[in-house]
């Protein structure tokens, strides 16, 4: 039974914009489908300041992959799509995250979800409140709109063009 997902997606390295759009063509061919994907938002870097900014954008998706094949789908499309780790949370082609996996909490060595961060990033919440904004976090039973109005101060700018 497919399950309802939703993924953050961030470039900050090459034609970001293209970048996104691959990431969605290609996690159709990974047995993703894609169903919404929210407007691009321009964000400042977090974590790691000395980078270029990001482009972020969240899809709601269907997939039956379980969780780790699903981490295993996207790790190929970030590699595929020139993405080398050398920097923790430094400079990407492409990162893509998983945000939410229908209601469920999967705490492993490898993957966690819902996303341990997802409640504190603003880039990852503005786009997602226009997807889902009721959507409610399994463990602390907050709506997306919640965490958005509660989430730490970051320059987060909806882009009008969508390319």
């Amino acid at each position: 039974m497919a399950k309802l997902v939703y993924l953050g997606l961030g470039s900050n390295i090459g034609d970001r914009m293209e970048y996104l759009k691959a990431a969605i063509e290609r996690l159709s061919r990974a047995r993703v489908r894609v169903l919404r994907a929210s407007p691009v938002y321009e964000t400042e870097p977090v974590d790691y300041a000395a980078q270029g900014w990001f482009l972020n954008q969240v899809v709601e998706a269907e997939t039956e992959l379980f969780p780790l094949q699903l981490l295993a789908a996207t790790q190929r499309i970030e590699r595929g799509l020139g993405r080398v780790r050398t920097v923790p949370k430094g400079p990407r082609t492409l990162d893509i995250d998983i945000l939410f996996y229908g209601k469920a909490v999967v705490r492993t060595e490898r993957l966690e979800i819902p996303h341990p961060r997802v409640g504190e990033r603003r880039f990852v919440l503005a786009p997602l409140a226009d997807l889902a904004a009721e959507l409610r976090h399994p463990v602390t039973h907050h709506s997306v709109r919640e965490m958005l109005d509660s989430a730490p101060a970051a320059t987060v700018r909806r882009l009008t063009e969508l390319g």
